[in-house]
């Protein structure tokens, strides 16, 4: 469903209503099943984040704050990610799964690369060559997001796999998606892509590792030097991540503002928070005079439009002002309780490899990308179903994780 274009400022997608009908559909098949569907662990992390979101409604602004904020959060953080964990029956549907994720971001990369060179795609720095597959200008992270999750499962899938021909055409997948992250021009994406593949090639081994960057140093090289894909917008883009404290510009000002602002929050109401979707309501008590009015975006057909900011743009530190103390705890303590227990499975398995490291390297991406984005946009869905996955190989139970009818197969 996310390969469906967008409409503008749509607040469903197609993408929202099949994820409810997982939902549903793993409500009915644990009720015909006649086992505990899940490990006790498993019950106490992905339901914690329960507790500090249903106190966060209880102090939003507005009923209809309450209700429609409560139920995104339990959609993306607890439905969709328990009901990845209740249908993914073994490795073959994880790698059913991820191989979904590549095709996904093949897809969006590959619309988002003829936006690049058709000059269709969102406006930067005055051409319209930002790629931003179907989501349009107004998601200008979903195509980043989706194709760094599907570079992130293909890289998984090709340091994990035993077949020669699944590593090969994950490896090909893996390089090709390079491109249209580059002309993604999301900084965020970049950085957190980078810190999850590290990861990953940190548990093939130093000689796998040494080949694998040669090869993306290769890849950079044609695409940038050979072919001059962006060369100098890319050259300026990655300088800018290393003068967001000497020089930053203006969209970089606009977020530590907006840090500032929900960080102030916070100390208000350090317990509770100020309470879910309240904090576009709050932004201006608490936020320093450099915030501007809100982001600007173009594209071609799209015409220009001035969206406001109405997140501070930090996972983190949209549950600690809306949620407080409570909410980091209950939230953000489940997440990374998701990641230890999916590190240290990692650490002793010698089986599903792929799926291990793939499922990971979507966790260590996810917790990396909220220091500069939150939830919002089609693309949020993708968020509950890499959490889903992740969580699926951390805390399901050993026999649905090690699959005992593939052992017995062979």
């Amino acid at each position: 469903m996310l390969g469906l274009p967008v409409a503008p400022d749509s607040t469903a997608t197609p993408a929202d209503a099949m994820s409810g009908l997982a939902v549903l559909w793993a409500v009915v098949h644990t009720a015909r099943q006649a086992r505990r569907p899940l490990t006790r662990t498993a019950v106490l992390v992905l339901g914690l984040p329960v507790v500090g979101l249903a106190v966060a409604a209880s102090r939003a602004m507005t009923p209809a704050d309450a209700v429609t904020g409560l139920a995104r959060y339990l959609q993306v953080f607890v439905l969709v990610p328990v009901a990845v964990v209740l249908l993914v029956r073994d490795r073959r549907d994880a790698r059913l799964l991820l191989w979904s994720l590549v095709g996904l971001a093949l897809w969006q990369g590959a619309v988002g690369v003829h936006q690049y060179l058709t000059g269709t795609g969102a406006s930067y720095q005055g051409s319209a060559i930002r790629a931003v597959g179907t989501f349009g200008p107004a998601d200008v992270m979903g195509m980043a997001t989706a194709v760094s999750f599907g570079l992130v499962a293909a890289v998984g899938l090709a340091l994990g796999a035993r077949e020669r021909r699944q590593r090969l055409v994950a490896a090909v997948c893996a390089l090709a998606l390079l491109l249209p992250l580059t002309v993604s021009f999301s900084r965020g994406a970049w950085i957190a892509t980078a810190a999850a593949c590290g990861a990953q090639l940190l548990t093939a081994g130093a000689r796998r590792a040494a080949s694998t960057v040669a090869a993306v140093v290769a890849a950079a090289v044609v695409l940038v030097g050979g072919f001059g894909v962006g060369t100098a917008v890319v050259q300026e883009r990655l300088t800018s991540i290393t003068r967001v404290a000497d020089a930053p510009d203006q969209s970089v000002v606009d977020r530590y503002s907006l840090w500032a602002a929900a960080t102030d929050m916070w100390r208000g109401h350090p317990l509770t928070g100020v309470g879910l979707k309240a904090f576009p309501a709050h932004r201006d008590g608490h936020a320093p005079l450099a915030l501007s009015s809100g982001s600007d975006t173009d594209a071609a057909g799209w015409g220009f439009r001035r969206r406001p900011l109405l997140s501070p743009h930090n996972m983190y530190l949209l549950v600690l002002s809306e949620q407080g103390l409570l909410g980091a705890v209950t939230v953000v303590g489940s997440w990374l309780a998701v990641l230890v227990c999916a590190m240290g499975r990692l650490r002793r398995t010698r089986r599903a490899r792929d799926c291990a490291v793939a499922s990971s390297g979507l966790l260590l991406w996810q917790y990396v990308d909220f220091l500069y984005a939150d939830i919002g946009g089609p693309s949020t869905v993708l968020t509950g179903v890499c959490l889903g996955l992740g969580a699926w190989w951390a805390v399901a139970g050993e026999a649905t994780t090690g699959t005992a009818a593939e052992a017995g197969g062979r």
